[in-house]
This record gives structure tokens, sequence and C-alpha cells, in this order.
């Protein structure tokens, strides 16, 4: 089903507090099978932080950051992003009160879409459990699915989240054909309530997931692990080894 498997970055975050640590997080997370990142911020200038990566034989694909500051300046972002060799532009998710508020987030990623699009890079929405909250009557996923440019902007799909807003993820997978560049994998257990846990250790169906992640197109596989393991650390690469693993038989 891919090719490269990839980590959103934020699952090793106690490890990339500085440069040493991240030089050898990225060294560790290849020799588990993972060969590309998405970022949740960078603790050193983004030149080093890409240098770090790419010493490791680490891509970069992918960002989450601060939704205000990319839109008040979306030349330094589109700068920052080239030294970092990505062309999702990402944010991690938003708060939404009212049908107004996702209005207006609409308007303003097709306006920061707008500019940054025809330089080669795209916005990515990441989606909680949150945007499957009915306001007046619709979902604010299906709101976002049916305002953000189809072609101009991009989800960044969290299996977990979705399934614990109560949809059915792989009917959001092809509701967005074409419009995932980066799936999130996260699977979910059930034990005192609804928790994250490694890939193939809870509920979700992998093999259908996967087989509709190739037949809509998505284009980076993306592992997140929130909080599931017990603290951080050396915990976090242990719970990635075990994901890495169970997905391995859906590598090309």
């Amino acid at each position: 089903m891919f090719k490269k498997l990839g980590v959103q970055l934020f699952t090793v975050r106690s490890g990339m507090q500085n440069a040493q640590q991240i030089g050898e997080t990225f060294r560790r997370l290849k020799a588990l099978g993972y060969d590309e990142g998405q970022t949740a911020g960078c603790a050193v200038p983004y030149a080093e932080f890409a240098a770090l990566a790419a010493a490791a034989d680490f891509s970069i694909v992918g960002t989450h950051e601060g939704f205000d500051a990319m839109c008040a300046d979306p030349e330094t972002t589109m700068a920052n992003h080239r030294l970092l060799g990505a062309t999702n532009i990402g944010i991690g998710g938003y708060g939404f009160d009212s049908v107004e508020a996702v209005e207006t987030f609409i308007q303003r990623a097709n306006a920061f879409a707008d500019v940054v699009y025809p330089h080669g890079f795209k916005f990515t929405y990441h989606n909680h459990n949150g945007e499957f909250r009915r306001l007046e009557g619709k979902t604010i996923m299906e709101r976002l699915a049916d305002g953000l440019d189809p072609v101009k902007t991009s989800f960044v799909l969290d299996t977990y989240w979705v399934q614990s807003g109560g949809g059915d993820v792989r009917y959001w997978m092809e509701k967005l054909a074409g419009r995932i560049d980066l799936l999130h994998l996260k699977d979910m257990k059930f034990e005192n309530g609804q928790q994250i846990c490694e890939i193939g250790q809870g509920n979700l169906y992998w093999d259908g997931i996967m087989e509709t992640a190739e037949a809509t197109g998505v284009k980076h596989y993306i592992v997140e692990q929130d909080n599931n393991f017990r603290g951080g650390g050396d915990d976090a690469f242990e719970s990635l080894r075990i994901t890495a693993e169970f997905l391995e038989k859906y590598r090309k």
C-alpha cells in the first residue's frame, strides 16, 4: 500500500528539544522503519532542522504550524517550507463555535491557499473529533469539505478522530478522495473509554482502511501516537516500533 512510512513528530516531542536530540531522534526513527515526517513546530531554525533530517535520510513532507502566523506572512511561511522541502503547509486543527466561525475560517484558508498554491504549496487541515459536531443540522467536517478549495487545499484525515467523532473512516476517505495528501494512522481501543493505541492493538479495520487509502490516492501515511505511551521518551519509540512492525505487511 505504501512505499514510505511517516510519523507525526509530535509523537516524539520529548526528543525534539535541541539539535542534538533532534538528530538522534531522526536516526532512531529511520532505524525503526520511518522514512518521513510531519513537523509539530521546529525547536531549531528551519535550515538546521532540515539538515538534521537530511543527515538521517529522513524527509519532511508536511507541517503543523500556526494559522494566524501563516495567513499574516505567507511569504515567510513559504520560504520556511522550501527549506524543509515540504509542500504541505498545515495546521493541527481549529476551534469552531458557530457556522459563522466555520465560514470565516474557510474564507481565510482559501485566501491563503490562493497565494501559496501557484508556488507549489497546499494548505492542509487536520481534523479532530470536534469537527463532527453538528451546527445548524450539518457537521463542521461537512462544511469544511464543501467549502475548502478541493484543488488548492487538502486534508490530513485522522483515522482515530474520525471514529471518535462518530464518523466512518472509509466513508470519509472516499468522500475526500484525491484530497487526502497525508493520512494520520491512529488506532482506537476501548478501555475505560476511548483510548489511542498502537496500530493493530485496537479495533479499527486496518485491511479496509489501507485498501481504501490506496484507492483514494493517499500520498503519505503518517503514524501519530498522541499520549498513549506511558511516560514519553523511550516509551514513544517502543510504541512506534510496535506500530511499524504491524504496518510492515502493507509496505510495497
